[in-house]
Protein backbone atom coordinates (compact mmCIF):
# COMPACT_ATOMS: atom_id res chain seq x y z
CA UNK A 1 0.00 0.00 0.00
CA UNK A 2 2.78 2.31 0.83
CA UNK A 3 4.37 1.51 -1.87
CA UNK A 4 2.13 2.11 -4.16
CA UNK A 5 0.90 5.68 -2.88
CA UNK A 6 4.84 6.50 -3.44
CA UNK A 7 4.67 5.66 -7.22
CA UNK A 8 1.39 7.51 -7.69
CA UNK A 9 2.73 10.45 -5.83
CA UNK A 10 5.88 10.37 -7.67
CA UNK A 11 4.07 10.04 -11.33
CA UNK A 12 1.91 13.21 -9.93
CA UNK A 13 5.14 14.82 -10.35
CA UNK A 14 4.80 14.31 -14.03
CA UNK A 15 1.19 14.40 -14.62
CA UNK A 16 0.19 17.12 -12.81
CA UNK A 17 1.73 20.02 -14.93
CA UNK A 18 1.56 17.66 -18.23
CA UNK A 19 -1.93 17.94 -17.69
CA UNK A 20 -2.24 21.17 -17.23
CA UNK A 21 0.76 22.26 -20.11
CA UNK A 22 -1.30 19.77 -22.50
CA UNK A 23 -4.77 21.06 -21.63
CA UNK A 24 -4.76 24.73 -22.04
CA UNK A 25 -3.40 23.94 -25.50
CA UNK A 26 -7.50 24.38 -27.28
CA UNK A 27 -7.78 27.63 -25.48
CA UNK A 28 -5.15 28.87 -26.43
CA UNK A 29 -5.40 27.89 -29.98
CA UNK A 30 -8.87 29.12 -29.91
CA UNK A 31 -7.72 33.17 -28.48
CA UNK A 32 -4.67 32.76 -31.07
CA UNK A 33 -7.43 32.29 -33.22
CA UNK A 34 -9.22 35.01 -33.16
CA UNK A 35 -6.72 37.23 -33.30
CA UNK A 36 -5.63 35.36 -36.91
CA UNK A 37 -8.68 36.28 -37.87
CA UNK A 38 -8.88 39.78 -37.15
CA UNK A 39 -5.08 40.55 -38.06
CA UNK A 40 -5.79 39.47 -41.92
CA UNK A 41 -6.93 43.44 -42.30
CA UNK A 42 -4.01 44.95 -40.56
CA UNK A 43 0.13 44.94 -41.60
CA UNK A 44 2.18 41.72 -41.36
CA UNK A 45 4.70 43.34 -38.68
CA UNK A 46 1.52 44.26 -35.78
CA UNK A 47 0.33 40.94 -36.43
CA UNK A 48 3.74 39.05 -35.34
CA UNK A 49 4.37 41.65 -32.58
CA UNK A 50 0.69 40.09 -31.04
CA UNK A 51 1.48 36.97 -31.66
CA UNK A 52 4.66 36.64 -30.21
CA UNK A 53 3.53 38.27 -26.92
CA UNK A 54 0.96 35.49 -27.03
CA UNK A 55 3.24 32.92 -27.53
CA UNK A 56 5.28 34.43 -24.72
CA UNK A 57 2.31 33.97 -22.37
CA UNK A 58 2.09 30.35 -23.16
CA UNK A 59 5.81 29.24 -22.71
CA UNK A 60 5.91 31.42 -19.61
CA UNK A 61 3.84 29.08 -18.80
CA UNK A 62 5.95 25.99 -19.59
CA UNK A 63 8.75 27.45 -18.22
CA UNK A 64 6.55 27.92 -14.36
CA UNK A 65 6.79 24.31 -14.64
CA UNK A 66 10.01 23.45 -16.06
CA UNK A 67 11.90 26.04 -13.92
CA UNK A 68 9.82 27.05 -10.43
CA UNK A 69 8.15 23.85 -10.19
CA UNK A 70 11.12 21.36 -10.28
CA UNK A 71 13.22 23.88 -8.21
CA UNK A 72 16.37 23.14 -10.77
CA UNK A 73 19.01 25.59 -10.34
CA UNK A 74 20.33 27.09 -13.87
CA UNK A 75 24.12 28.01 -13.78
CA UNK A 76 24.86 29.95 -16.53
CA UNK A 77 28.68 30.53 -18.00
CA UNK A 78 29.41 33.99 -20.20
CA UNK A 79 27.34 36.67 -20.17
CA UNK A 80 24.07 37.25 -22.11
CA UNK A 81 23.12 40.58 -23.53
CA UNK A 82 20.70 42.25 -21.52
CA UNK A 83 19.33 43.90 -24.97
CA UNK A 84 17.04 41.55 -27.35
CA UNK A 85 18.79 40.35 -30.53
CA UNK A 86 18.02 38.52 -33.85
CA UNK A 87 19.78 35.82 -33.49
CA UNK A 88 20.24 32.01 -34.87
CA UNK A 89 20.88 29.64 -31.59
CA UNK A 90 22.92 26.98 -32.19
CA UNK A 91 23.29 24.34 -28.99
CA UNK A 92 24.23 20.38 -28.63
CA UNK A 93 21.50 18.02 -28.42
CA UNK A 94 20.93 15.37 -25.85
CA UNK A 95 17.24 15.47 -25.29
CA UNK A 96 13.90 16.80 -25.66
CA UNK A 97 14.25 19.18 -22.58
CA UNK A 98 17.07 21.05 -25.17
CA UNK A 99 13.89 22.80 -26.58
CA UNK A 100 12.93 24.67 -23.26
CA UNK A 101 16.81 25.54 -22.55
CA UNK A 102 15.93 27.58 -25.61
CA UNK A 103 13.27 29.41 -23.35
CA UNK A 104 15.18 29.63 -20.76
CA UNK A 105 18.04 31.91 -22.01
CA UNK A 106 15.63 33.92 -23.83
CA UNK A 107 13.32 34.79 -20.86
CA UNK A 108 16.27 36.40 -19.56
CA UNK A 109 16.48 38.89 -22.40
CA UNK A 110 12.61 39.13 -22.66
CA UNK A 111 12.89 37.90 -26.07
CA UNK A 112 10.74 34.01 -25.21
CA UNK A 113 8.07 35.34 -27.69
CA UNK A 114 10.50 35.05 -30.63
CA UNK A 115 11.70 31.92 -30.26
CA UNK A 116 11.49 29.92 -33.06
CA UNK A 117 12.76 26.50 -34.06
CA UNK A 118 14.28 24.60 -37.23
CA UNK A 119 12.54 21.32 -36.24
CA UNK A 120 12.64 17.96 -37.48
CA UNK A 121 9.62 17.02 -40.04
CA UNK A 122 8.34 14.44 -37.92
CA UNK A 123 7.35 16.55 -35.49
CA UNK A 124 4.62 18.41 -38.01
CA UNK A 125 2.41 15.89 -36.52
CA UNK A 126 2.25 16.50 -33.01
CA UNK A 127 -1.61 17.22 -32.61
CA UNK A 128 -2.18 21.20 -32.72
CA UNK A 129 1.17 22.14 -31.72
CA UNK A 130 2.64 20.44 -34.92
CA UNK A 131 0.44 23.15 -36.92
CA UNK A 132 0.82 26.06 -34.58
CA UNK A 133 4.61 26.17 -34.37
CA UNK A 134 4.65 26.28 -38.13
CA UNK A 135 1.93 29.43 -38.35
CA UNK A 136 4.83 30.74 -35.67
CA UNK A 137 7.03 30.46 -37.93
CA UNK A 138 8.73 27.15 -37.18
CA UNK A 139 10.36 25.43 -40.30
CA UNK A 140 9.99 21.86 -40.52
CA UNK A 141 13.28 20.04 -42.48
CA UNK A 142 14.13 16.60 -43.82
CA UNK A 143 17.79 15.49 -43.82
CA UNK A 144 19.97 14.79 -46.33
CA UNK A 145 18.79 14.53 -50.00
CA UNK A 146 14.62 15.11 -48.99
CA UNK A 147 16.04 18.90 -47.75
CA UNK A 148 13.56 21.67 -49.53
CA UNK A 149 16.18 24.19 -49.52
CA UNK A 150 13.98 26.84 -51.19
CA UNK A 151 11.28 26.56 -48.69
CA UNK A 152 13.50 26.75 -46.03
CA UNK A 153 14.41 30.13 -47.33
CA UNK A 154 10.72 31.39 -48.40
CA UNK A 155 9.62 31.08 -44.88
CA UNK A 156 12.62 32.82 -43.61
CA UNK A 157 12.38 35.92 -45.72
CA UNK A 158 8.68 35.92 -45.17
CA UNK A 159 9.25 36.27 -41.58
CA UNK A 160 12.49 39.04 -41.97
CA UNK A 161 10.73 40.85 -44.67
CA UNK A 162 7.35 41.24 -42.19
CA UNK A 163 9.81 42.58 -39.51
CA UNK A 164 9.36 39.75 -37.24
CA UNK A 165 12.16 39.64 -34.24
CA UNK A 166 14.13 36.11 -34.77
CA UNK A 167 15.14 33.77 -32.31
CA UNK A 168 16.11 30.69 -34.46
CA UNK A 169 17.13 27.62 -32.59
CA UNK A 170 18.74 24.81 -34.70
CA UNK A 171 20.53 21.64 -33.47
CA UNK A 172 22.99 21.01 -36.20
CA UNK A 173 23.25 17.67 -34.73
CA UNK A 174 20.09 16.63 -36.63
CA UNK A 175 19.29 13.92 -34.10
CA UNK A 176 19.83 13.39 -30.17
CA UNK A 177 23.37 12.42 -28.63
CA UNK A 178 22.61 9.35 -26.38
CA UNK A 179 25.87 7.84 -25.22
CA UNK A 180 23.76 4.39 -24.62
CA UNK A 181 23.51 4.66 -28.93
CA UNK A 182 27.00 3.38 -29.23
CA UNK A 183 25.93 2.81 -33.38
CA UNK A 184 24.90 6.09 -33.60
CA UNK A 185 27.92 7.70 -32.08
CA UNK A 186 29.95 5.32 -34.11
CA UNK A 187 28.55 6.60 -37.75
CA UNK A 188 29.19 9.80 -36.64
CA UNK A 189 32.81 9.33 -35.83
CA UNK A 190 33.61 7.56 -38.76
CA UNK A 191 31.72 10.42 -41.22
CA UNK A 192 34.06 12.67 -39.47
CA UNK A 193 37.03 10.82 -40.06
CA UNK A 194 36.22 10.24 -43.37
CA UNK A 195 35.53 13.74 -44.43
CA UNK A 196 38.64 14.86 -42.51
CA UNK A 197 37.57 16.43 -40.12
CA UNK A 198 38.08 15.96 -36.22
CA UNK A 199 36.53 13.55 -33.86
CA UNK A 200 34.27 14.31 -31.64
CA UNK A 201 33.36 12.16 -28.37
CA UNK A 202 30.69 13.84 -26.21
CA UNK A 203 28.28 15.37 -29.58
CA UNK A 204 27.70 14.09 -32.72
CA UNK A 205 29.08 15.23 -35.81
CA UNK A 206 27.16 18.85 -36.65
CA UNK A 207 25.37 19.02 -40.14
CA UNK A 208 25.66 22.56 -42.03
CA UNK A 209 22.50 22.78 -44.36
CA UNK A 210 19.93 24.26 -42.21
CA UNK A 211 22.47 26.43 -40.22
CA UNK A 212 24.13 27.93 -43.37
CA UNK A 213 20.78 28.73 -45.23
CA UNK A 214 19.54 30.14 -41.76
CA UNK A 215 22.58 32.77 -41.87
CA UNK A 216 22.88 33.16 -45.32
CA UNK A 217 19.52 33.91 -45.84
CA UNK A 218 18.68 36.08 -42.71
CA UNK A 219 22.26 37.90 -42.44
CA UNK A 220 21.00 41.26 -42.93
CA UNK A 221 18.64 40.31 -40.22
CA UNK A 222 20.77 39.27 -37.54
CA UNK A 223 22.81 40.42 -34.96
CA UNK A 224 24.68 37.38 -33.45
CA UNK A 225 25.06 33.19 -33.22
CA UNK A 226 24.11 31.94 -29.49
CA UNK A 227 27.03 29.51 -29.23
CA UNK A 228 25.08 27.53 -26.52
CA UNK A 229 26.42 24.62 -24.57
CA UNK A 230 24.36 22.27 -22.12
CA UNK A 231 25.04 19.87 -19.39
CA UNK A 232 22.91 18.37 -17.43
CA UNK A 233 23.84 17.48 -13.91
CA UNK A 234 22.59 14.01 -12.58
CA UNK A 235 24.26 12.68 -15.94
CA UNK A 236 27.75 11.07 -14.64
CA UNK A 237 27.09 7.80 -13.34
CA UNK A 238 28.37 5.84 -10.90
CA UNK A 239 31.06 4.21 -13.15
CA UNK A 240 32.27 7.63 -13.88
CA UNK A 241 30.37 7.12 -17.36
CA UNK A 242 28.04 9.63 -19.06
CA UNK A 243 24.65 8.48 -18.79
CA UNK A 244 21.71 9.60 -20.96
CA UNK A 245 19.86 13.25 -20.56
CA UNK A 246 16.60 13.27 -18.82
CA UNK A 247 13.89 13.45 -20.89
CA UNK A 248 10.84 15.59 -19.92
CA UNK A 249 8.99 13.29 -17.69
CA UNK A 250 12.22 12.71 -15.60
CA UNK A 251 12.76 16.37 -15.94
CA UNK A 252 9.43 17.06 -14.44
CA UNK A 253 9.85 14.54 -11.45
CA UNK A 254 12.42 16.55 -10.32
CA UNK A 255 15.32 14.09 -11.30
CA UNK A 256 17.71 17.20 -12.43
CA UNK A 257 18.93 19.38 -9.74
CA UNK A 258 21.07 21.29 -11.88
CA UNK A 259 21.15 22.86 -15.79
CA UNK A 260 24.77 24.17 -16.35
CA UNK A 261 24.87 26.60 -19.60
CA UNK A 262 28.06 27.99 -21.66
CA UNK A 263 27.20 30.88 -23.49
CA UNK A 264 29.19 32.43 -26.22
CA UNK A 265 28.04 35.47 -28.39
CA UNK A 266 29.69 35.21 -31.94
CA UNK A 267 28.84 38.72 -34.24
CA UNK A 268 27.40 37.55 -37.05
CA UNK A 269 30.39 39.60 -39.33
CA UNK A 270 32.89 36.84 -38.04
CA UNK A 271 31.16 34.02 -39.95
CA UNK A 272 32.61 32.84 -43.08
CA UNK A 273 30.16 32.42 -45.71
CA UNK A 274 31.49 30.43 -48.01
CA UNK A 275 30.23 26.78 -47.44
CA UNK A 276 33.27 25.35 -47.41
CA UNK A 277 34.88 27.84 -44.88
CA UNK A 278 31.12 27.69 -43.29
CA UNK A 279 32.02 23.63 -42.47
CA UNK A 280 34.81 24.20 -41.08
CA UNK A 281 33.34 26.83 -38.49
CA UNK A 282 30.89 25.00 -37.64
CA UNK A 283 33.03 21.90 -37.10
CA UNK A 284 35.21 24.17 -35.16
CA UNK A 285 32.32 25.14 -32.79
CA UNK A 286 31.32 22.34 -32.12
CA UNK A 287 34.66 20.86 -30.92
CA UNK A 288 34.79 23.74 -28.26
CA UNK A 289 31.93 22.52 -26.95
CA UNK A 290 33.56 18.94 -27.16
CA UNK A 291 36.11 20.14 -25.42
CA UNK A 292 33.74 22.20 -22.58
CA UNK A 293 31.58 18.50 -22.26
CA UNK A 294 34.58 16.32 -21.75
CA UNK A 295 36.12 18.67 -19.14
CA UNK A 296 32.69 18.50 -17.47
CA UNK A 297 32.11 14.64 -17.40
CA UNK A 298 36.21 13.45 -17.33
CA UNK A 299 36.99 15.38 -14.14
CA UNK A 300 39.96 14.08 -12.42
CA UNK A 301 37.62 13.79 -9.64
CA UNK A 302 35.17 12.56 -11.43
CA UNK A 303 35.21 8.86 -9.67
CA UNK A 304 34.69 10.40 -6.63
CA UNK A 305 30.87 9.37 -4.74
CA UNK A 306 30.31 13.01 -5.29
CA UNK A 307 31.19 13.43 -9.09
CA UNK A 308 27.73 14.98 -10.01
CA UNK A 309 27.89 17.67 -6.79
CA UNK A 310 31.81 18.90 -8.80
CA UNK A 311 30.65 18.87 -12.63
CA UNK A 312 30.69 22.21 -13.97
CA UNK A 313 32.35 23.73 -17.11
CA UNK A 314 35.52 25.75 -17.06
CA UNK A 315 35.30 29.41 -15.77
CA UNK A 316 32.91 30.83 -13.35
CA UNK A 317 29.39 30.10 -13.45
CA UNK A 318 26.43 32.17 -12.46
CA UNK A 319 23.25 30.63 -10.47
CA UNK A 320 20.49 32.21 -12.49
CA UNK A 321 17.10 31.56 -10.64
CA UNK A 322 14.20 32.70 -12.62
CA UNK A 323 11.61 35.22 -10.42
CA UNK A 324 7.87 33.90 -10.45
CA UNK A 325 6.36 37.15 -11.52
CA UNK A 326 7.70 36.16 -15.17
CA UNK A 327 5.68 32.76 -15.25
CA UNK A 328 3.18 32.54 -12.58
CA UNK A 329 1.09 35.26 -14.01
CA UNK A 330 0.91 33.11 -17.49
CA UNK A 331 0.49 30.37 -15.82
CA UNK A 332 -3.08 31.85 -14.29
CA UNK A 333 -4.23 33.49 -17.13
CA UNK A 334 -4.14 30.53 -19.64
CA UNK A 335 -6.08 28.33 -16.51
CA UNK A 336 -8.51 31.12 -16.39
CA UNK A 337 -9.42 30.84 -20.45
CA UNK A 338 -9.43 27.05 -19.77
CA UNK A 339 -11.63 26.75 -17.15
CA UNK A 340 -15.15 28.32 -18.64
CA UNK A 341 -14.80 25.66 -21.28
CA UNK A 342 -14.56 23.20 -19.07
CA UNK A 343 -17.18 24.12 -16.96
CA UNK A 344 -20.07 24.43 -19.26
CA UNK A 345 -21.38 21.60 -22.01
CA UNK A 346 -21.33 24.02 -24.98
CA UNK A 347 -17.74 24.86 -24.01
CA UNK A 348 -16.58 21.32 -23.38
CA UNK A 349 -17.90 20.59 -26.90
CA UNK A 350 -15.93 23.33 -28.16
CA UNK A 351 -13.18 22.57 -26.19
CA UNK A 352 -12.85 18.81 -27.99
CA UNK A 353 -13.87 19.81 -30.95
CA UNK A 354 -11.02 22.11 -30.90
CA UNK A 355 -8.67 18.93 -30.16
CA UNK A 356 -10.21 16.64 -32.72
CA UNK A 357 -10.69 19.55 -35.63
CA UNK A 358 -7.89 21.34 -34.62
CA UNK A 359 -5.31 18.53 -35.25
CA UNK A 360 -7.05 17.30 -38.58
CA UNK A 361 -6.89 20.69 -40.26
CA UNK A 362 -3.88 21.25 -38.88
CA UNK A 363 -2.24 18.04 -40.21
CA UNK A 364 -3.55 19.17 -43.87
CA UNK A 365 -2.24 22.90 -43.98
CA UNK A 366 1.53 21.48 -43.04
CA UNK A 367 1.40 18.86 -45.57
CA UNK A 368 -0.20 20.90 -47.92
CA UNK A 369 1.36 24.27 -47.40
CA UNK A 370 4.81 23.39 -46.21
Amino acid sequence: MLLSLVVHTYSLRYWFPATIMLGTAPAYLLSWGVWRLLSSVIPARMYHRLDDRLYSVYQSMVLYFFENYTGVEIVIYGDIPKNKENVIYLSNHQCTVDWIIADMLAIRQSAIGHVRYVLKDGLKWLPLYGWYFSQHGGIYVRRSAKFNERTMKRKLLSQTQSGAQMYLVIFPEGTRYNPDLKNVIADSQAFASKEGLAVLKHTLTPRMKASHIAIETMKDHLDAVYDVTVAYEGTLNASGHRSPAPSMPEFLCKECPRVHIHFDRVDIKEIPSEPVFFRRWLHERFEIKDRLLTEFYESKDSNSKDANKICKFPGKGTPSPLNLSKTLPSAMILGGLTLPLLLTENGRKLYVRTWVYGTLLGWLWVNVFP
